[in-house]
């Protein structure tokens, strides 16, 4: 039995503990030793369980009672939720450990696939009428508050994405951290290629939507046994399991080691350390950038372009399909020769082209921006998150990647609702008011000089 092997017979097995040192076992396999895979297979079920869903919510939320703007408010619900659980799961990570933190959000993920399983199987009961100028007709049925009652709980517990970023960032190092965010952004996009296929074919048969929203219950459930039984708990975030702390023999050396809740930095503690607020800037800016994209661009692809739900699919299978390139071989080259700061920038640079593209709205070049995008997209966006980890703490980076998760939430609230609002108005010069907040990224990288002049 190998080394891997034999950690995981010592943190399972009931008598272990009676066998050996835990401490000796952690000493003995460096952290580089822990696969980032199982994490990366993860975060692929998990992208992949939402995208299965994503594709007919409208038309769900518009069978149960809803309008247009009811379903944006329905999507808003995990944003606006994400913004008080992201901190505080990240938080509790940095204390309790990240695998346990990361089984209570895929557990927190499970229930909310079950709950929007209900509101598929439960009778359509109206519950009331509104009438509103602002929101428009529409009726809140029972399956309707379901819905949202699902994503709001979903968000609340959605704490994957930051404990993943802390969790990577605590097995990695350094110089191998953009291409393992590289990794992570490429498991995301290949479940949004897989999710949305596997949605039309299951949605095809006798059983409707109903069969893909069972899928992504099974799909959850799958993510929780994987984090349960093939998740290690990274040892560099400063705690681990209450068992090994209680069989070391320097047990008051041990707690005096230990951070407690009032020792972790909250929201303003994370927001004032050197350098964290500007890069926590360009993520609200990235993402605000982003959510008004995929609001305005579907409505301009079907009414500017006459494109149908089928040609959308497939573009959108296209980019998510260029990024896994992007972001899997081409990225690990790049960082290779070039610093993060380097390849943010430069990226930056190359996503701006794309929004001016799409301003101009013929079929070709809308394709053509769309390799400027995954190019662009797939060089700053791993880059971005490796620039964050490195200039956090190890200890402290439960607590900031969630308050990076609160920045992209409000990002996404905002951007949701002015999406819409502003094509509205603006029709496709939306796209300038989206590449204007990523050429402002653009600016800002130049005052990342301290991490170009870092080499791999």
């Amino acid at each position: 039995m190998n080394d891997e092997v034999y950690h995981k017979w010592v943190s399972y097995a009931p008598s272990a503990k009676f066998l050996i040192s835990p401490r000796s076992i952690y000493a003995a396999m460096p952290e580089s030793r822990i696969s980032i895979y199982p994490m990366l297979a993860v975060n692929f079920i998990g992208t992949l369980g939402l995208s299965l869903v994503l594709p007919f919510l409208i038309f769900l939320v518009e069978r149960f009672g809803g309008n247009a703007i009811i379903y944006g408010l329905a999507a808003s619900m995990y944003p606006v939720f994400q913004l008080v659980g992201g901190p505080l799961l990240g938080r509790w990570s940095d204390i309790y450990g990240r695998k346990k933190v990361l089984f209570l959000s895929q557990v927190g993920t499970f229930i909310s696939w079950v709950i929007f399983l209900a509101a598929m199987l439960i009778p359509i009961t109206g519950i009331v009428d509104v009438r509103s100028g602002i929101l428009g007709s529409f009726v809140l049925t029972l399956p309707l508050l379901l819905i949202f009652i699902a994503r709001a709980f979903d968000g609340l517990t959605g704490g994957n994405v930051s404990v993943a970023n802390a969790y990577l960032a605590d097995i990695t190092e350094d110089k191998d951290r953009s291409s393992v965010y590289g990794k992570l952004s490429v498991s995301t996009n290949l479940g949004f290629i897989f999710g949305p296929a596997l949605a039309g074919i299951l949605s095809v048969t006798v059983y409707g939507e109903i069969l893909p929203v069972i899928a992504a219950v099974l799909i959850s459930f799958a993510g929780i046994l994987m984090i349960a039984f093939l998740v290690p708990e990274p040892r560099t975030h400063g705690l681990h399991d209450a068992q090994v702390r209680d069989d070391e023999a320097q047990h008051t050396e041990m707690q005096a080691g230990t951070s407690n809740v009032s020792d972790k930095p909250g929201f303003l503690e994370v927001i004032r350390m050197p350098g964290i607020f500007s890069l926590l800037l360009i993520y609200f800016l990235i993402f605000l950038g982003y959510n008004i994209f995929y609001t305005a661009f579907p409505v301009h692809a079907a009414n500017n372009l006459a494109w149908n739900a089928a040609t959308l699919g497939l573009y959108f299978s296209a980019l998510s399909l260029l990024l896994v390139v992007v972001e899997g071989p081409v990225l690990s080259w790049a960082t290779k020769r070039y610093s993060d700061a380097s390849l943010f920038t430069f990226g930056s640079f190359v996503l701006c082209i794309n929004f001016l593209l799409l301003f101009f709205g013929t079929d070709l070049i809308t394709y053509c921006a769309l390799v400027f995008f995954a190019v662009g997209n797939g060089f700053m966006w791993p880059s971005l998150m490796s620039i964050l980890s490195k200039t956090a703490k190890k200890e402290y980076q439960g607590a900031i990647q969630g308050v990076s998760t609160s920045f992209i939430g409000l990002a996404s609230i905002i951007g949701l609702i002015a999406g819409g609002f502003m094509f509205s108005f603006l029709d496709s010069g939306t796209f300038l008011i989206a590449g204007a907040m990523i050429f402002g990224v653009f600016v800002i990288s130049f005052k990342m000089e301290p991490f170009k002049k870092r080499t791999h």
